[in-house]
């Protein structure tokens, strides 16, 4: 527990973060009406529940799995939401300061784990963290299914509900169909995570040769 007691408190701290920005969505914007739009289970949320179950899993592979996950996926959900700031904005500016800060602490994270994974000789395959990635895809797409009769829901924006509307890939929904949009969508997030994650491997083979 202690080990790994950092991402115990920043995940305590998403949390609390979390549940302030879930109460003014609610109350300070929508007038006491829960929007699903806002649920929290996107990919810029998994880190939150990540951060909070590290500490408590007795499984060492499982666990440098989730570490995985934070080192790629969630680097890569924290640097390319600033290519395209459109969601971060909110009629309330609280909010929107918290949504800068919330995916500036995911690249912090992911760069922590990084580097800390560098000096434990951490070289588990890319595999662990993209089954992480797309078990969570599977259980968005049941949110959005099941969910999307209590309102607007679209988790890690591929419910086949909407049209996808991410830069690039509303191009391929408009010209190949939406199926065609959320798959390409998926399998780009894996690809951009898995570079990254040849990245990581390249500083650590490099660090290493430094070393010898």
């Amino acid at each position: 527990m202690k080990k790994y007691r950092v991402y115990f408190y920043c995940g305590i701290v998403m949390l609390i973060s979390e549940i302030w920005k879930q109460w003014c969505l609610t109350w300070t914007i929508g007038g006491g009406n829960y929007n699903w739009w806002y649920f929290p289970f996107q990919l810029c949320s998994i880190p939150m529940y990540a951060c909070l179950l590290i500490p408590w899993i007795k499984t060492e592979k499982i666990r440098r799995n989730i570490l995985l996950f934070l080192m790629d996926f969630g680097l890569l959900a924290g640097i390319f939401t600033f290519f395209d700031t459109a969601g971060l904005h909110y009629p309330y500016l609280p909010l929107t300061i918290h949504s800068y800060v919330w995916h500036i602490v995911l690249i912090i994270l992911g760069l922590y784990t990084g580097f800390r994974e560098k000096e434990e000789k951490t070289y588990l395959p890319f595999t662990g963290s993209a089954f992480i990635y797309l078990s969570c895809c599977l259980f968005a797409t049941i949110f959005n299914l099941v969910f999307f009769k209590n309102g607007p829901i679209n988790m890690f924006y591929i419910s086949p509900h909407y049209l996808m509307t991410q830069k690039v890939f509303c191009f391929i929904t408009e010209h190949f169909g939406n199926t065609a949009g959320i798959l390409s969508y998926i399998a780009s997030t894996v690809l951009g995570a898995w570079i990254i994650h040849r990245l990581w491997r390249h500083y650590y083979v490099s660090s290493k040769s430094l070393r010898l």
